[in-house]
């Protein structure tokens, strides 16, 4: 707030409601205890403008003191039934000022009923009460008076006339102007609402996308190794203890990388502690991918590239590759590096056969690519090869979307 003020900006409340608004908006159904505050402060009121209007006016009588208890009341219904609510006031308050009694704060009670009518969204039937009960003022004043008490009543001069219908015309703008601001607050709660949400959600498919790329490639090699150890344990020992070596590190690996992602559950706001995997890794993924059985030939050298486009590089090959071990009975993939000065483009190609229903990847790892891709302004295109085998093609732009 103290920025704001500095920058000459208006204060934080403007956008989002004052504190006694958002009170006032979570306040129950039935606010009693405003209304009795103004009940007690409408009757003391009113009895001290009767004796300061002592001869001029009525005398306050058991009648007088109803009606001031029916406006006050009524108040408790603001919230449920904001019309009755200012139609029975501005009929309270008229039966008051025709009976003669003196003015004062039982104006107040229809002046709040008008506000909670008109911020309810309830405008016409405000304007019509209020209307109503300033037409009435003006038949009283200048009509009726003859024959309404108090006795020996003179006409109200039209100046006091036009005060009253400003006091009205102030009422209703005011109301109004409250209402814009409250549909403004409530428009910018539900958009920050609505972006928290979308934040929460993009954390969630960014968490399950890391969770998945890591277990499923993690696991693959692991499920591999242990084929070959299981295969090996009796006639080949050693072989078999390189495999279990195998499983050993990449269970280690898997691990702290699942750590590490779990960690930024627990600690949304702090740094990671160990770096983003990248492209300068991808010598690593060509030696697991050799220790599950795949030959990965690489061509090409990537560019210098942001965290996140250099992760998600990383993420689409290692997903690509583990579904050529998952998925493939070709034992040799190719991967292919180009970019110029705009996109960076991987090529990911292997021979086949698909081994299973699910060539070419699981529809997870196919959609995480696609989506992280597309949080990049990038796209992934995957299919069959028309010589057979499959191709898994990412064109990711080196400066990122506006929308990232």
């Amino acid at each position: 707030m103290d920025e704001q003020r500095l920058r000459g900006g208006p204060p934080q409340w403007w956008r989002t409601g004052p504190p006694w608004w958002v009170r006032w908006e979570d306040a129950p159904r039935w606010p009693w205890r405003s209304t009795v505050a103004v009940t007690v402060f409408v009757l003391a009121g009113s009895n001290f403008a009767a004796h300061a209007q002592d001869g001029e006016r009525a005398p306050l009588d058991v009648f007088a003191r109803v009606l001031l208890l029916v406006a006050g009341g009524l108040l408790l219904w603001r919230k449920r039934y904001p019309v009755a609510v200012v139609f029975g006031t501005a009929g309270a308050v008229m039966l008051y000022l025709g009976a003669g009694y003196p003015y004062g704060p039982v104006f107040f009670t229809v002046a709040l009923a008008c506000f909670s009518a008109i911020v309810a969204g309830h405008r016409w039937a405000a304007w019509v009460a209020m209307g109503a009960l300033w037409a009435g003022h003006v038949l009283v004043a200048h009509w009726l008076y003859r024959w309404l008490p108090p006795s020996g009543d003179s006409a109200v001069s039209w100046g006091e006339e036009v005060v009253v219908a400003t006091w009205v015309v102030t009422i209703v703008a005011v109301s109004e102007l409250f209402r814009v601001r409250r549909e403004q607050w409530v428009r910018e709660r539900a958009e920050r609402a609505e972006a928290a949400r979308r934040r929460a959600d993009e954390e969630r498919l960014r968490i399950a996308r890391e969770l998945h790329d890591v277990l499923a490639h993690s696991i693959s090699v692991i499920n591999v190794q242990a084929g070959v150890g299981l295969a090996l344990l009796d006639t080949d020992p050693e072989q078999a203890r390189s495999a279990l070596t195998t499983i050993k590190a990449k269970s280690k690996e898997a691990l702290g990388e699942v750590r590490q992602v779990l960690g930024t559950l627990r600690a949304p706001g702090d740094a990671p502690r160990a770096p983003a995997p990248g492209l300068d890794r991808l010598p690593e993924l060509v030696a697991q991918a050799a220790s599950a059985g795949l030959t990965v030939d690489v061509e090409g050298e990537p560019p210098r590239l942001a965290p996140g486009t250099d992760l998600a590089a990383f993420r689409i090959v290692q997903e690509a590759l583990t579904n050529v071990v998952r998925h493939s009975g070709s034992r040799h993939a190719r991967v292919y590096l180009a970019h110029d000065s705009r996109v960076l483009r991987l090529r990911v190609d292997d021979d086949g056969p698909a081994t299973g229903a699910e060539a070419g990847g699981s529809g997870n790892g196919l959609a995480g690519m696609r989506e992280r891709a597309a949080a990049l302004g990038g796209t992934i295109e995957a299919g069959t090869r028309p010589d057979g085998g499959f191709r898994v093609l990412a064109v990711l732009p080196l400066t990122a979307s506006a929308g990232t």
